[in-house]
């Protein structure tokens, strides 16, 4: 992507005046690194019906989405970075060409909107990177500026690779190149600069924080309630106390977003309603439900895409969701027609009707596939190649050695477009109770490559086969599933409420709710060291406890629990 030359540039907006004109949304769609591509948020403002409608407001908000975090170096070095990560304008390969005459003119027209930032279908678009060097992050910038509404500053990732990089979260010790980073986008652009960042160790130095964020020109200001230390089996809850203080005691016409503690649909407006903030932001909730902006659909008008059980609580069908998805890359990204699939399954009385054999029937599925799937199967392993060692008839001869399973090579090519390379990543995080439960989608998902859309369709085709089944055995026998729910809650301590209202029949989107640290903790997933204090473990229990796991963690953070 060259950089581009601007013209006929618009009048430079700031703070409450360009939120205003992006249609003040309420909704966010969070950065998130090889997630938050296009594809992605085309299909969660698919939900949206033209946008969302908060309580009491007759007026439609449009999504705001972010793209993921690019690396602003490599993003201003790389012509080859570029053009895997962000797709503004059409390849002239895929331009719509005709043979010119000879002694024609030149064409000079510029390249067509493509995909990225484009004006009709993918705005507003906020555009955001990691950075550490004035310079270059306004080098990057000026490649995205005339294909975005603003560029965002990457204040927030906590992870490792951040802290060798010295950016994100690992830069808020050094607030001096925060101010400079900032300021050098305020100054330059013709586009605002917006930040999103971490809450400090305490709400003044946060409100500190946020204050000089402001003065360098941020005109947004998003806040994860998170701290930098919490994340993995340490990420724990949001605080949105911190949030709320920062409303009080910023400037009022101050931007605010909150991010964090964001399940389900429900949890944006308690959010909005207890932070004070404008806009709530969504990263994981949107992954595993990419719904979750949406409104629920009044009971009788739910259509067959969604789903809703008999204690009146329900949510939009993977198989609907996935079929969704496939259809926007087909559409968008590939240019050409879905193939022709079975029509969705709905439930009717004469369906409804299973016999206590259905669990094995889902089971096993994928050894009698659908005879007209859209595309032709993956070979799958004979049942005897499948069958584990030492199982059969001869189990009382010598165990002989277990001889490891072949399994098909895919060696299609392997595309590097922006929206085909997340596809399985997508995939498990939307498809995680289905796939933990049939694990033969799993497998097949872990072969699929990156543009073999006919591995996919064939996930599509397993999904609606089981879905079709589990629908089927609910109709039959709902006590099963709610006995599930059960089960699971009653593996946690402190998120039992939080599981046993968040739970849906596997076939549901759904959040995955993380286990909070102190279960972590209990069940050995997590170590605790001095170095590292679980939220709401005091360092009594840390400096005793040094790196136990297990029963003897659980004895101990009982106890200091205990002892408050």
């Amino acid at each position: 992507m060259a950089t581009p030359t601007l013209t006929n540039k618009k009048q430079k907006l700031l703070g409450r005046a360009f939120y205003e004109s992006l249609g003040s949304p309420k909704m966010i769609l969070a950065p998130m690194v090889d997630r938050s591509e296009f594809a992605w948020r085309m299909l969660t403002r698919s939900f949206m019906d033209r946008g969302h409608r908060c309580d009491g407001d007759p007026n439609p908000r449009p999504l705001l989405a972010y793209s993921p975090m690019f690396h602003a170096r490599m993003f201003k070095d790389s012509a080859n970075y570029r053009e895997h990560h962000f797709e503004a304008e059409r390849p002239p390969s895929t331009s719509t060409t005709t043979t010119a005459p000879e002694n024609s003119e030149p064409n000079n027209q510029p390249p067509a909107p493509y995909l990225d930032g484009n004006p009709a279908i993918d705005r507003p678009l906020i555009v955001q990177f990691c950075a550490n060097d004035p310079a270059e992050l306004l080098a990057a910038a000026r490649c995205v500026e005339p294909f975005c509404d603003a560029v965002d500053l990457n204040l927030g990732c906590p992870q490792g690779i951040a802290r060798k990089g010295h950016y994100g979260a690992f830069l808020q010790e050094d607030p001096e190149l925060i101010y400079k980073l900032i300021n050098t986008l305020h100054n330059e652009l013709s586009v605002p600069v917006t930040a999103k960042f971490r809450i400090q160790e305490s709400k003044e130095k946060t409100l500190e924080y946020a204050r000089m964020i402001l003065s360098a020109g941020a005109s947004f200001l998003t806040v994860h309630g998170r701290r930098r230390e919490q994340k993995g089996h340490n990420t724990g809850l949001a605080d949105w106390e911190y949030i709320r203080y920062l409303r009080e005691n910023l400037p009022a016409e101050t931007v605010l977003f909150a991010n964090g503690n964001i399940l389900a649909h429900g949890d944006v407006e308690r959010c909005l309603e207890a932070t004070g903030a404008d806009g709530v932001m969504s990263a994981e909730g949107n992954l595993c439900d990419p719904t979750i902006f949406s409104t629920p659909p009044a009971v009788g008008m739910e259509g067959p895409g969604y789903w809703r059980g008999r204690d009146g609580r329900g949510g939009y069908r993977m198989d609907f969701v996935l079929r969704r998805y496939m259809d926007i890359i087909y559409k968008y990204v590939l240019e050409v027609s879905p193939p022709e699939r079975k029509p969705l399954f709905v439930l009717d009385n004469t369906t409804a009707t299973t016999t206590a054999n259905t669990t094995t029937t889902t089971n096993n599925t994928h050894q009698n596939p659908s005879a007209d799937s859209a595309e032709p199967a993956l070979k799958r392993p004979a049942p005897h190649e499948a069958e584990p060692a030492g199982t059969g008839a001869d189990d009382a001869a010598p165990p002989k050695k277990k001889q490891k399973q072949k399994r098909t090579k895919d060696t299609s090519p392997r595309s590097t477009s922006p929206n085909l390379v997340p596809m399985q990543g997508h995939l498990f995080q939307l498809l995680r109770p289905l796939v933990a439960k049939h694990t033969h989608i799993r497998d097949c998902l872990a072969r699929a490559r990156a543009g073999n859309m006919a591995a996919y369709e064939e996930i599509v085709t397993m999904v609606d086969e089981v879905v079709q089944a589990g629908m089927q055995e609910y109709a039959a026998q709902p006590e099963r599933f709610e006995e599930e729910v059960e089960r699971e809650a009653a593996t946690r301590t402190v998120s039992r409420e939080t599981v046993a209202q968040y739970k849906r029949p596997w076939w549901v989107c759904q959040p995955y709710v993380r286990p909070l640290p102190e279960e972590a903790l209990i069940n050995g997933a997590m170590q605790l060291k001095k170095r590292d204090l679980v939220n709401g473990v005091g360092s009594t229990c840390a400096d005793e406890a040094g790196d136990c796991t297990g029963a003897a963690a659980s004895a101990l953070l009982q106890g200091e629990v205990a002892g408050g």
